[in-house]
């Protein structure tokens, strides 16, 4: 049974909430992180409203879709207008950026402690705002990795340039044909390195990121753990957030806490180790830096 252990939180349960968390964080041999898109989206990346209208109106006037998410899945009708699009939203998503502030808040908060963060989003915003990339897990790709289509290979290819050569010469929501994206080894079009079905290329830095996770999962085995779940929606539960009720169940003395506007919740055998703020991730987090700085 899922119980809601966060109601929309009033000022003084919050702060009780809060404190308890920062006790947990201060008191925790290690902490894993478990980050979701409610995450970016606190920071400020949304990909509708208003700044869809900045950066895609064209797109919307000519093909009618109205946010960045189903523009990728659009069914244009040549490659030179998918890669117009997909080049676009590359550069604004995640080359057009610098640090993020509240990921870098994230990150001073985790300073001096042994962490790990386990994500489902490709946005990059980790690294840019600091975070030692031996302790990140990306699970589902990267917005700048490309990986052959069919695929060929378990490879996967930095696009940097690539996109930004596809998004300065695109004209007309098209770019030139000979910047569509081959492979290397192949000659087929390359594909965004995203999981979106069973052609998601899983290469060797991929490998590698999952046997550190396990390495610290297996490190920290029945000790005091906080596992710090931020803006884990359902769309994957089976990545993060069911894993961590399950570790929480499994080790007596870990706390898990679940940061998410409108979907905190814990199973009931885990509720007296679990703490649910249904708030706002930046808002918790600025007063949760508060609480540590007390």
């Amino acid at each position: 049974m899922i119980l809601g252990c966060g109601r929309v939180a009033e000022k003084n349960a919050m702060a009780r909430d809060v404190e308890r968390i920062a006790m947990a964080l201060d008191a925790a041999d290690a902490v894993f992180v478990g980050a979701g898109a409610g995450l970016s989206t606190a920071a400020g990346f949304t990909y509708s409203g208003p700044r869809f209208e900045q950066h895609f109106a064209d797109f919307r006037e000519r093909y009618g879709f109205t946010d960045m998410y189903s523009g990728g899945f659009y069914p244009y009708a040549t490659a030179e207008e998918r890669w117009a699009f997909w080049s676009r939203y590359v550069m604004v998503n995640r080359y057009d950026l610098g640090p993020n502030p509240l990921y870098v808040q994230l990150r001073k908060l985790l300073a001096g402690r042994d962490y790990f963060v386990l994500t489902t989003n490709v946005d990059h915003q980790f690294q840019l705002a600091g975070f030692d990339k031996q302790r990140l897990f990306y699970t589902q790709g990267d917005y700048g990795l490309f990986q052959c289509s069919k695929p060929c290979c378990r490879e996967t290819f930095d696009n940097e340039d690539a996109v930004r050569a596809m998004f300065e010469q695109q004209r007309d929501l098209r770019i030139p044909s000979e910047l569509i994206p081959r492979c290397p080894h192949c000659g087929a079009e390359m594909s965004m390195n995203l999981r979106a079905d069973d052609t998601f290329v899983q290469d060797d830095g991929w490998f590698a990121a999952a046997a550190r996770y396990r390495d610290f999962e297996r490190r920290h085995r029945g000790m005091r753990v906080l596992h710090l779940e931020l803006g884990v929606g359902y769309n994957t539960p089976a990545i993060i957030k069911y894993p961590f009720w399950r570790a929480t169940l499994e080790n007596p003395q870990a706390t898990y806490a679940c940061l998410n506007m409108g979907e905190a919740v814990a199973p009931k055998e885990i509720a007296e180790r679990s703490i649910c703020l249904n708030a706002d991730l930046a808002e918790t987090l600025s007063q949760l830096e508060s609480a540590l700085a007390s």
